[in-house]
């Protein structure tokens, strides 16, 4: 697949305090790729370069171009959705949209009608009397009304609730699904483990780990329960293998990514009546990168 984003090295300095110290990106087209860390490790810096908002050293690409350059031309293609959008109070929503997707082009007429619906959007509201996920639909609407390239979205829906949450996760899904890709900042794990093909973790403005959620899973520990007559030492001598528990008629243990074939193999020659094996979560991956394991 194409690069749409490609970023290299990137270094951003506020005075003495370094929010980017050599990040690398890249972000495929037909991908929902998250990016993640917490407040402070570098993520809405890396989003405000490559959408030229902040010059930095290093090497960054998005649609091919420079995007410090080429700003207003990567505007035409690219969508994007703060996690704290401000709105002229005066105008409407359906006016705030139609101001913003002019910029791009103008919306789809079609397109912009069922996203209104969907997200259940009074556009002849001004915008001063919007709460803020009403304020976080109207740049919903305005990001998706109009097919772009590249859609950059940054805490995307902060303030929705649960019901709009899922008509956002479809859109996400059908721009995918056009082509476009979408580079995803968000807290809410859940949310990019549901969407994301691909992840970046994100540390004290680095890229940490980089990859789809299998390949970032078998960094980590699976944990097994098992139905066995088999002694707990058996198990807990086999290399990889961490924190051996006996409970009512199960063994309970957590096991590293490579040594799961042996232990399957082990467990294979066991009488086993029962097995489940739990992936470690989106969750679970990221405390983890941040010395946080629980």
């Amino acid at each position: 697949m194409d690069a749409v984003i490609h970023a290299v090295g990137l270094v951003k300095a506020f005075g003495r305090t370094r929010a980017l110290d050599g990040l690398d990106l890249d972000v495929a087209a037909g991908e929902v790729h998250g990016f993640l860390g917490p407040n402070g490790a570098g993520k809405s810096t890396t989003i405000r370069v490559l959408l030229g908002m902040l010059r930095a050293t290093g090497t960054a690409t998005v649609l091919g171009r420079d995007p410090w350059k080429d700003a207003v031309a990567i505007h035409r293609d690219v969508a994007s959705v703060p996690g704290d959008v401000t709105l002229w109070p005066n105008l409407s929503g359906g006016e705030t949209v139609d101001l913003l997707t002019g910029l791009r082009g103008g919306a789809d007429p079609a397109l912009r009608t069922r996203l209104v619906d969907d997200f259940r959007l009074d556009p002849t509201v001004r915008a001063r009397a919007y709460s803020k996920g009403n304020r976080q639909k109207v740049a919903l609407v305005a990001a998706f009304a109009r097919r772009a390239d590249l859609y950059v979205l940054d805490e995307p829906t902060s303030g929705l609730d649960p019901v709009m949450e899922e008509v956002f996760r479809a859109e996400v899904r059908r721009v995918r699904d056009e082509g476009a890709a979408v580079l995803l900042s968000s807290h809410i794990l859940d949310e990019v483990e549901q969407l994301c093909d691909r992840v970046t973790i994100v540390r004290a403005g680095r890229s940490v780990e980089t990859g789809t959620l299998a390949d970032l899973r078998r960094l980590t520990r699976t944990r097994f329960r098992v139905a066995t007559g088999l002694a707990p030492e058996r198990l807990a001598g086999l290399d990889g293998v961490h924190d051996v528990t006996a409970e009512t008629g199960h063994l309970v243990l957590d096991v590293d990514g490579p040594a799961i074939p042996a232990v399957l193999a082990a467990l294979a020659a066991a009488q086993v009546t029962a097995l489940t094996a739990e992936p470690p979560s989106l969750e679970e991956l990221f405390l983890r990168q941040y010395g946080v394991v629980r």
